[in-house]
């Protein structure tokens, strides 16, 4: 019997498998809940919507931070108790991890350390730079365009990625994402009405109003906790507030576009005008997010059919397709060296 083969994509918030075998992709939120800070509570959604919410003595963390695992042990254990949530990996399967690129190589390593030395006993691990996958994902035909410009928006990081013929030829990892955009929410509500959100709250504020709400006067009701005195109440905003509140870090991200433009070769900036710009990650189903980037640049901007799952989808066709196994690197199991 062949061996399974698992894509993986793991998010600050969420991660994303691919089954082979099973021909599904399964989401799962990557948080883990502690009591006293050693026993675990909870893992995955039931962990996620804790957040926030709990006594001092349950503490909710995430694994992963900035596009990195940052706790590799918690990881591994979050994995194994998702598994037993009704998914199962095989033992002896093989992964392709999708990775960011403007990280070191030690912490690359670690995602594939991740499976190689847990209970899922991986029998071999490839990495594919997550902008590659990403565009396989969208749709593109990666290694026969010349000028591709992708953007990942994501819970913590906006990973920006300029592709030609399947090369990467330049990447930059910024580090704020959906999470950095809802505390300036929040922060921008803190300051103008003196009442303290939950994150929660201010993600809801960021879904429902978006960059450019249907009508202007659009009014949301939030709960909230006025300074001072602590008491909970409900307080009305208007839908603008978001767009106010997200103006500064999405003009830095467009700074760090520009930045990555300059530094294009002229023929690959040339291809690149001519498609645009691509945006995927979880943050790009933002309402106005391509409106808004697209006015900021001049450029034609198009959000991907489910931005949220097009890494994973991209490393779906990686596995069914052998043609794009070059695109991949494998880890050596044996002797734990990088191997082209």
């Amino acid at each position: 019997m062949s061996r399974n083969i698992y894509g993986l994509d793991l998010g600050t918030y969420e991660i994303k498998v691919y089954d082979k075998k099973q021909k599904t992709i399964w989401r799962e939120k990557n948080a883990i809940a502690f009591i006293d800070g050693k026993e675990i509570f909870a893992v995955g959604e039931e962990a996620y919507e804790m957040y926030g919410k709990t006594p001092e003595q349950i503490r909710v963390v995430f694994p992963m931070k900035e596009g990195v695992i940052a706790g590799i042990t918690d990881m591994q254990y979050l994995l194994q108790n998702l598994l037993k949530k009704g998914h199962q990996f095989a033992n002896g399967s093989e992964y392709v991890i999708a990775v960011p690129t403007d990280v070191t190589e030690l912490e690359k390593r670690a995602f594939c350390d991740l499976v190689l030395h847990s209970t899922a006993k991986a029998k071999a691990v490839r990495i594919v730079e997550r902008g590659i996958a990403d565009a396989v994902g969208a749709g593109l035909n990666v290694e026969r365009e010349a000028g591709i410009f992708l953007i990942n928006f994501g819970a913590s990081t906006v990973e920006m990625s300029i592709l030609s013929y399947g090369g990467m030829v330049l990447n930059r990892l910024h580090k704020a994402g959906g999470s950095h955009f809802d505390q300036e929410i929040a922060a921008l509500i803190k300051n103008r009405y003196q009442s303290v959100i939950s994150g929660q709250t201010a993600e809801f504020l960021r879904k429902e109003a978006g960059l450019f709400p249907n009508r202007q006067e659009a009014i949301y009701r939030i709960p909230c906790k006025k300074i001072g005195t602590g008491l909970p109440k409900y307080r009305e905003v208007p839908g603008t507030l978001v767009k106010t509140a997200l103006r500064e870090p999405l003009s830095e991200c467009v700074q760090q576009m520009q930045v990555l433009l300059e530094r294009t070769p002229p023929e690959v900036r040339r291809a690149i005008e001519k498609r645009g710009i691509y945006v995927t990650g979880g943050m790009a189903e933002l309402s106005g997010l391509d409106r808004y980037l697209s006015h900021a640049t001049g450029w034609k901007v198009t959000i991907v059919p489910q931005p949220a799952v097009c890494a994973v989808r991209g490393l779906e066709k990686i596995i069914q397709n052998k043609n794009l196994h070059k695109l991949t690197r494998e880890m050596s199991v044996e002797n734990d060296r990088w191997i082209r």
